[in-house]
C-alpha cells in the first residue's frame, strides 16, 4: 500500500539508471527509472532495451529517454487531477 501525507509541497522526483549489455545472450541492456512523490513510490518500470547500445552512454541515453517520456506523462495527469508542482 503506497500512503500520501498531505502537504503544501508537491514534487515529483524521478530517478534512471541502465546497465551495458547485461544480458550475455544478445548484448541488450535495461533500463530502469522510478517515481516518487512526497513519500511515496508511484511508478517504476526495468526492463530490456530494444536495440543493442554502443556504448554506457548510449545505454544511458535511452534510458534517460524513457524516464523523461514518463516525467511528462505524469505531470499531465497531476494538471488533470488539479494537483500543482511546488
Amino acid at each position: 500500500m503506497v500512503y500520501f501525507q498531505k502537504r503544501q509541497k508537491l514534487k515529483l522526483h524521478g530517478f534512471s539508471n541502465s546497465d551495458w549489455g547485461g544480458f550475455i545472450d544478445d548484448i541488450k541492456s535495461t533500463s530502469g527509472f522510478y517515481f516518487y512523490l512526497v513519500s511515496g513510490m508511484f511508478s517504476w518500470s526495468s526492463e530490456k532495451q530494444d536495440i543493442v547500445a554502443q556504448s554506457t552512454t548510449e545505454a544511458e541515453f535511452i534510458a534517460v529517454t524513457a524516464t523523461i517520456n514518463q516525467a511528462l506523462w505524469l505531470q499531465k495527469i497531476l494538471c488533470d487531477l488539479h494537483i500543482e508542482e511546488k
